[in-house]
């Protein structure tokens, strides 16, 4: 099992329509937080925006870890009550082994974000 790392990006908070027509960095990993709210797995400024008053900080404060499809699809199949979702790729969020999780499914590999100070316990329930 991999050991889950600080993982830097930047939190936008923007209008819906700045955030659906924004020109993310090419492969930049952007997690659909709210429909004005979005974390970007790396740092940016403005310049990917069309919202004067939008709201762009650094974030250091998720730390995760890319783990196998399999061995993330049989620790969530034990530890997530709710559905997870089936097509490919895709973001949910909820509370897994009772830790918020950010999650991101790609065909061969999850990702799996916490707030910093649960990336233990979230490990500890992984092993």
């Amino acid at each position: 099992m991999p050991a889950f790392k600080v993982f830097p990006a930047t939190r936008v908070v923007a209008t819906p329509e700045a955030i659906n027509t924004a020109n993310w960095p090419k492969d930049s990993l952007v997690l659909p937080l709210a429909l004005d709210e979005v974390l970007v797995l790396e740092k940016i400024n403005s310049e990917f925006l069309d919202d004067p008053h939008s709201i762009i900080v650094s974030d250091t404060g998720f730390t995760g870890a890319w783990i196998s499809a399999d061995v993330g699809l049989e620790f969530l199949e034990r530890c997530c009550e709710w559905e997870l979702p089936q097509k490919r790729p895709a973001f949910a969020q909820g509370a897994v082994a009772d830790i918020p999780v950010k999650l991101w499914f790609e065909e061969d590999r999850i990702l799996f974000l916490t707030p910093g100070p649960y990336a233990i316990a979230l490990e500890n329930r992984m092993k």
